[in-house]
């Protein structure tokens, strides 16, 4: 045994590799902690750029700003152009309306003065039939006649005498169809009020007083015989035969009540009912 064995060495002795171990990881863990350490320092270094960061949040509310604003000047732009299309329509209406009122204006004036023409007219043609009135009471009372059969007297009750006095008091009335006086007729009607005079009821329609009576020859007529245009049974127009080859009728509305000559219209046949 050797001498010094019992004398420690002074060597340094060696480190065992569990201390290294131990050493190492201790020394790893103070660097991550000085990493950690460092890599906070450096965010808290960056916190002002995080705050920068945060401008694109202030720029969007911005746009939504501008974006409402926009909103709003297109709706004032679409108020003030719905105003000019309603203030448009409003001023071509008015415009149109006036139009239309001197339209309706021109109108009523030549109303106005077809009516005065047209009663003129009327004033003329009824001066016109009075004469003719008073020239057929002239010839009735001296008994003249288209044909030798129409010197024959009438009836002593004078019936036919009613009935021709009755029909030329109607002269100048309207034809209206269908009306029965005592300003408007149509040819029956005029037919049947005039032979109610004499007390002699007559149908309504011309085609049934073209059947009553005694049928007699068109050149065989005496005053009061009743005229038919059209067959007997389906006559479409009557009339009074008063002497001197004519007629009075309830003629049409353009004529009305008027005495007209049998060689301008002559009839399809006659009756004689008195």
């Amino acid at each position: 045994m050797s001498h010094t064995a019992h004398i420690p060495s002074h060597r340094k002795p060696r480190r065992s590799a569990t201390k290294v171990a131990l050493r190492a990881g201790v020394a790893g863990g103070v660097l991550s902690t000085l990493a950690v350490a460092a890599a906070a320092g450096t965010a808290n270094a960056a916190e002002p750029v995080t705050e920068t960061i945060e401008m694109p949040t202030l720029t969007a509310d911005l746009s939504a700003q501008i974006a409402h604003s926009a909103d709003v000047t297109q709706q004032a732009a679409d108020s003030y152009e719905s105003r000019a299309e309603q203030d448009a329509a409003a001023s071509k209406a008015a415009k149109q309306a006036k139009e239309d009122q001197a339209q309706a204006e021109k109108k009523a004036e030549a109303k106005r003065k077809a009516e005065a023409a047209a009663k003129k007219k009327a004033e003329q043609e009824r001066a016109s039939r009075s004469a003719e009135r008073t020239n057929l009471t002239t010839q009735s009372g001296g008994g003249s006649s288209a044909s030798s059969s129409d010197s024959v007297a009438p009836p002593a009750s004078g019936s036919v005498g009613s009935v021709i006095s009755f029909l030329k008091s109607q002269l100048g009335d309207a034809y209206v169809m269908g009306a029965s006086g005592p300003n408007a007729w149509d040819c029956s009607s005029l037919v049947q009020a005039a032979f109610k005079q004499a007390g002699v009821d007559l149908p309504r329609v011309s085609q049934d007083q073209s059947t009553m009576g005694t049928e007699v020859g068109t050149s065989n007529l005496q005053v009061g015989d009743i005229l038919y245009w059209g067959g007997k049974g389906s006559a479409y127009h009557v009339g009074v035969y008063i002497g001197n080859g004519q007629y009075l009728d309830a003629a049409n509305p353009s004529k009305g009540v008027v005495i007209q000559d049998l060689s301008g219209y002559p009839a399809s046949g006659a009756v004689r009912v008195l």
